[in-house]
């Protein structure tokens, strides 16, 4: 059959070098997901999703399942352990979800104590047999292509990344994104990028860059850097979810005008709404990290973000976001009562 190009697996044949959203627990929901996309991401996956919670009917599980049109066909991520559990579910996703994904995802990634001390994540870059296993049997189970996302490796002495992506390539893997972090760097220090390019030269199937993309030049130098076929933005879509436009704009070499403080804030409100009509009105605890990052960079964001933490409903963080939209076009230096 051959390997697919990149927009050929996803479904894009328009983009020659896809722009992925990072699938990051607690941020990329369905609202968020679908603004992305409207603003230029080419592929979007869900928050990553625990097959062992799938098995057992969790309706939490199942509810990040959920998709918008906006982003149709995209991506699911699972993450386990258990060779047979996570095959099982890879089946039962490629049968119910037919023309809503395009590909499932295995996380070998994922950094989180809870989640690597259960050996899954990227603890299973420490066990590359038990990887082959898991890559296998949801190869052979799903009718949708499979890919994996794992890091640099697992510490700096067990930078395997080159060998874990041939490995997943052996074992059936449609393509691979690789984060040029290893697991005990979480997020912090800058990323290498050199651990990309390296796994780009050992496998044949499509290779994703990933990390520290915060513009459209790093995206691009990215690209030249690794000679990878996407790239992938994560923490650089937090709140700024015009980076695919920005990214666009510099892969086809063109300038980009960037979005006024008070269009950031419009679409903080509009993103706050669709939030809420989603998931109800105490989802706004949750939107407030979101709003708080919207606002990063601006005259008195300090003060605002604390403003933004206080709110309870969705109606107080639109008024105080509406109300500090007004004082940046007014010029004011004055933001309400700071008591």
């Amino acid at each position: 059959m051959g390997t697919k190009t990149l927009p050929e697996l996803i479904g894009r044949p328009e983009s020659a070098a896809p722009v992925f959203l990072a699938p990051m627990a607690g941020v990329t929901d369905l609202p968020f997901r679908a603004l992305c996309a409207s603003m230029g991401a080419d592929f979007t996956y869900t928050e990553m999703v625990s097959a062992k919670g799938l098995s057992y009917g969790g309706k939490n599980s199942f509810a990040l399942l959920e998709t918008a049109a906006e982003e149709r066909p995209c991506g699911v991520q699972l993450f386990g352990s258990e060779p047979a559990v996570m095959a099982d579910m890879a089946r039962m996703l490629s049968e119910r979800y037919v023309g809503q994904l395009a590909v499932i995802d295995i996380n070998m990634g994922c950094p989180a104590r809870k989640i690597t001390s259960n050996r899954e994540g990227s603890a299973l870059m420490l066990d590359p047999l038990r990887a082959s296993r898991i890559i296998s049997a949801v190869v052979k189970a799903s009718s949708l292509p499979v890919t994996v996302k794992f890091r640099k490796g697992y510490d700096q002495t067990r930078a395997n990344a080159p060998e874990f992506a041939r490995m997943a390539e052996e074992s059936g893997a449609s393509a691979v994104t690789v984060h040029g972090r290893t697991r005990e760097q979480m997020y912090a220090g800058k990323a290498d990028w050199d651990s990309i390019a390296a796994v780009k030269r050992m496998v044949k199937i499509p290779v994703i860059g990933n990390g520290d993309v915060f513009s459209g030049a790093d995206a691009a130098a990215l690209l030249k850097h690794t000679g990878c076929d996407g790239v992938m933005v994560a923490r650089g879509a937090q709140g700024n979810p015009f980076l695919f436009s920005e990214i666009k704009a510099a892969l086809r070499g063109q300038l980009y005008e960037g979005p006024s403080d008070a269009r950031r804030i419009e679409t903080a409100i509009l993103h706050v709404k669709a939030h809420v009509a989603h998931k109800g009105e105490r989802a706004v605890i949750e939107m407030r990290k979101h709003a708080a990052w919207y606002v990063r960079g601006m005259k008195d964001s300090a003060f605002v973000r604390a403003r933004i933490n206080a709110c309870a409903t969705a109606g107080e963080l639109c008024a105080v976001l509406a109300a500090y939209e007004r004082t940046l076009l007014q010029g004011s230096d004055d933001f309400g009562d700071r008591r």
